[in-house]
């Protein structure tokens, strides 16, 4: 595994694991006993990064995520980055799969958020601690104090932005330093590239979440592909619908195209084509195969030049693509 800073002083592995689909999003949860092996193979193969968030859990245990990973990376603890996030709770009222997500920044929330981590996380501290979305009533000016307060509590060590704007970004670092944002990016979801500039002037990483498009970008699924209605977003996002499938053909040839010239898989390439175009860029995809915890990390083993990804950027810019999940919907309580 290679290894990349974010913001000035936060070392993780090159690609890192995004935990959520461990308890929430994909179906029921994962068993238990085979995601604690998985973590432990994780760090094995070089894995010090792992991603997660208070909300991630299901209806019975709305905190599962964290609870398990506190109990589960507890042996490796010293040795790997943990990052959470603070900031949204969902609508429980909606009837949708994908339920809608309600904001709420307020300093005494916040400061309830950290310390149920720090317990559920089973730590005296949490080294990367996100705004898990913006709170339009919570100024982000506010919500930095905290988070300046939390740093000299040492509590925190280091904070972030989730799916953050540049005027965001600005007026945050301006108060205290961010060390990463979290946003969506992937070869089907690239509006966050604008940012670039941003980041490297002020000196923030990029995380990005979802990297293969919830999955879509490994190849692997198609018009027979089933999801458990209910509980797995995907059963409701667009790029797996079936006419998306279809849809999406030309994108799908140009990965396997690229894997055949690379001897790597498409999931590699994907995660490849980021790593290679910004060295501050580490994308946290996730799976619950050991299989594909391997293959993940290879991708930062691939080398692609300048040339080559501007190749791609070209042909990605010019290929026709369905509509991909683009985050789910907030409103105001």
């Amino acid at each position: 595994m290679q290894y990349r800073t974010l913001g000035t002083d936060l070392t993780v592995s090159a690609v890192g694991l995004g935990c959520m689909g461990m308890s929430h999003a994909y179906g029921a949860p994962a068993d238990k006993a085979e995601m604690t092996k998985l973590l432990a193979q994780a760090v094995e193969l070089g894995y010090t990064f792992f991603d997660t968030a208070e909300i991630y859990g299901t209806p019975d245990n709305p905190h599962d995520n964290e609870e398990f990973l506190g109990t589960a990376l507890k042996p490796y603890r010293d040795n790997i980055i943990l990052a959470t996030k603070f900031g949204i709770g969902f609508d429980a009222t909606s009837s949708e799969v994908n339920k809608p997500l309600v904001p709420n920044s307020r300093p005494e929330v916040i400061r309830a958020s950290v310390e149920g981590s720090l317990k559920r996380l089973r730590t005296d501290h949490i080294d990367l601690y996100y705004q898990h979305r913006l709170d339009p009533n919570a100024p982000i000016e506010e919500v930095a104090g905290v988070m300046s307060d939390l740093m000299r509590e040492g509590k925190i060590t280091h904070w972030g932005l989730s799916e953050a704007t540049e005027d965001t970004i600005r007026r945050a670092h301006a108060v205290c330093p961010v060390t990463a944002i979290q946003n969506r990016y992937s070869m089907m979801a690239r509006w966050y590239e604008s940012l670039f500039s941003v980041l490297e002037e002020l000196h923030i990483g990029y995380v990005a979440f979802s990297p293969l498009a919830n999955g879509f970008l490994s190849g692997k699924y198609d018009k027979t592909s089933q999801f458990e209605a209910g509980t797995d977003y995907r059963s409701v996002m667009p790029q797996f619908q079936p006419e998306s499938i279809d849809q999406n053909q030309d994108l799908l040839a140009l990965l396997h195209q690229l894997a055949q010239e690379k001897q790597a898989t498409p999931a590699q390439i994907s995660l490849a084509w980021m790593l290679c175009k910004k060295p501050y860029i580490v994308p946290i995809p996730g799976t619950r195969k050991p299989n594909r915890l391997i293959e993940n990390a290879g991708s930062a083993n691939i080398v692609l030049s300048d040339a080559e990804v501007l190749a791609i950027d070209d042909a990605l810019s010019q290929i026709s693509m369905s509509q991909v999940f683009g985050g789910s919907r907030m409103v105001k309580k």
